[in-house]
């Protein structure tokens, strides 16, 4: 089951300009979940949530670290992997540390989902499988991986910089 998690009308207007999305995958994180959920707001990205989740989505952590960003977010819930794929259109493209590709290295699209695993375990090789890219961000060696909500942030930068997907500046700046 797929739940569109309402938002207020006022927000309406500035979403759909940006066909970029951002898919967590089972997040057991609230404050990494509501961080992100900060970035897509402010970036008008829509975010999908693939449960279960680690916590409630009511959670005080979860809440806190969105704090009032949950007005401006187009959010949408999906109760499993199976859900998602079947109500997605596009390339779902796979922040993994099992990729080949640096994200640096790769064409993003306007209709492309992120997608990022869960902070303690990935995602299962099933979704490995199922996704039409696999990306991963050169690090030292050595080291294992950066925080999910920093990947996540720093791959979304580039593919908005690569699709001009971000939001316009006010008018009053650009005169």
């Amino acid at each position: 089951m797929t739940q569109k998690m309402p938002f207020p009308a006022a927000t309406c207007a500035n979403l759909g300009a940006n066909l970029l999305r951002l898919a967590l995958y089972q997040p057991d994180i609230p404050q990494n979940a509501g961080s992100l959920m900060r970035l897509c707001a402010c970036l008008g990205v829509a975010m999908d949530i693939i449960e279960p989740c680690g916590f409630l989505l009511s959670d005080r952590n979860f809440r806190r670290a969105g704090m009032d960003y949950r007005a401006g977010l187009d959010l949408t819930r999906h109760d499993s992997w199976e859900t998602f794929r079947r109500n997605r259109r596009g390339r779902v493209v796979l922040l993994t540390t099992k990729g080949a590709q640096p994200y640096t290295d790769f064409a993003f699209a306007a209709g492309d989902t992120l997608l990022v695993g869960r902070e303690s375990a990935g995602v299962p090789e099933a979704v490995h499988a199922e996704v039409e890219a696999r990306l991963l961000i050169p690090m030292r060696p050595g080291m294992r991986s950066l925080n999910v909500a920093q990947a996540a942030a720093m791959v979304l930068g580039e593919a908005l910089r690569q699709t001009q997907g971000f939001p316009a500046l006010p008018e009053a700046l650009c005169t």
